[in-house]
């Protein structure tokens, strides 16, 4: 009896040997545990429409699971903002079944008939139940605008225009803007956000290929923009290359408008980089704030005492706005005064004779820029049309 039971005790024992081997050699059936598998979302461009319209954005697995998944996604306002050019969600749930490797969820762009900029925003999974995935993504939607932009470049024929010469006075330097590229002898560009925004929270990125060369005109072209920096634009300067102490400067130009906007035609002392800011003095030739678009501004800025002190006025046009044609940018520039001119008519002058305001008459460099937003004109608001374009034909300096 004792030795039957050892014969049933072997052959059980053998049984159980032969299906583990077996089921070591089971082949795989493709499942993947979640901690081996990626989750992304895909990109997408739609167009805007005149009417709300669906589009569906896929969410996928890099390969299928053996488990339930689900995954958690919610939009982020970027430039496009919910309830005005998409309808927003949060924590909405994506459930992959066993098996599944992709599923796709509806999205309703809301439509109209206005020109607006490319707009974005961000399709995020916020939470995944229960596992840690590698690599959970994230993309950019974009809403692509479908009418005609009413703001493109346009070079107007007509304008104020002042002579090539004056009576008991040499050109010593101009730039007519007639060759292929920006003169780099003479001009050099700033790039970047600039320390707090330029030091007046101003909201571009500075680069220098905003600017361009178009049919013997100089155009420096502030932009919005979909990823990166929310608005491009230029800022070049003559520093280290010319700058001059006393005389005439004309600047021919058509300028940009619109809420936010600050276009100018200014100089800084030759000596910042030894004296610092207001102390190297600064002579603002033109400023505008795009929301008074037919009113301009001439500026001085100084150091009094070790604090900032500053002389200004401004001029508006009879009709019409700076960006209806050009119009001329002066100052006739002395050891005793400042005078500001808009098409030859001064407008504002300034005495700088006395010892307080030594710093107005040491060399100065020019810059020309368009900065977007800051302390002075404000942010840009929906009103604002991008792109805009600061459309200088000739500067020319006098002595």
């Amino acid at each position: 009896m004792i030795q039957i039971i050892k014969h049933l005790l072997l052959i059980v024992s053998c049984f159980c040997l032969l299906v583990f081997f077996e089921s070591c050699d089971k082949p795989d059936d493709g499942g993947s545990t979640p901690a081996q598998i990626d989750i992304s979302i895909q990109t997408l461009s739609v167009l805007e429409g005149e009417e709300n319209s669906n589009v569906f954005v896929r969410v996928q697995l890099s390969a299928t699971s053996d488990e339930l998944i689900t995954a958690y996604i919610s939009s982020v306002d970027r430039t496009a903002i919910a309830g005005e050019d998409y309808f927003g969600f949060e924590n909405v749930p994506i459930v992959f079944e066993p098996g599944d490797q992709f599923k796709d969820y509806q999205i309703t762009i809301i439509g109209d008939e206005e020109y607006e900029e490319d707009e974005y925003f961000d399709v995020i999974i916020a939470n995944i139940d229960g596992f840690a995935f590698p690599q959970a993504g994230s993309t950019a939607i974009t809403i692509e605008n479908d009418e005609p932009s009413p703001y493109e470049l346009n070079i107007p024929e007509e304008g104020y225009s002042t002579p090539a010469s004056y009576p008991d006075m040499d050109l010593i330097w101009s730039d007519e803007f007639d060759q292929a590229t920006v003169d780099e002898d003479y001009w050099c560009f700033e790039i970047g956000h600039g320390n707090n925004g330029w030091g007046n929270n101003e909201l571009q990125y500075y680069q220098k290929q905003n600017t361009s060369i178009v049919d013997g005109h100089l155009v420096i072209e502030a932009k919005k923009n979909n990823a990166g920096s929310q608005y491009t634009s230029s800022r070049m300067i003559t520093k280290g290359k010319f700058d001059f102490q006393y005389g005439r400067v004309d600047i021919r130009a058509v300028l940009p408008q619109g809420q936010g906007i600050w276009p100018a035609l200014w100089m800084l002392g030759a000596n910042i980089d030894q004296v610092s800011w207001p102390a190297c003095g600064e002579i603002d030739i033109m400023e505008l704030i795009g929301h008074q678009p037919n009113r301009v501004y001439g500026t001085a800025h100084w150091s009094n005492s070790g604090q900032h002190a500053s002389f200004g006025s401004n001029t508006t046009l009879s009709n019409g706005v700076f960006n209806d044609e050009f119009h001329v940018f002066s100052i006739i520039w002395d050891e005793n005064q400042i005078r500001w001119l808009m098409d030859d008519v001064q407008y504002h002058a300034l005495t700088i004779s006395g010892s307080e305001l030594s710093e107005l008459r040491n060399n100065q460099f020019f810059i020309f820029n368009i900065a977007v937003g800051g302390n002075w004109p404000g942010n840009p608001d929906p009103t604002t049309i991008f792109p805009q374009f600061m459309v200088v034909d000739y500067i020319r300096v006098f002595q």
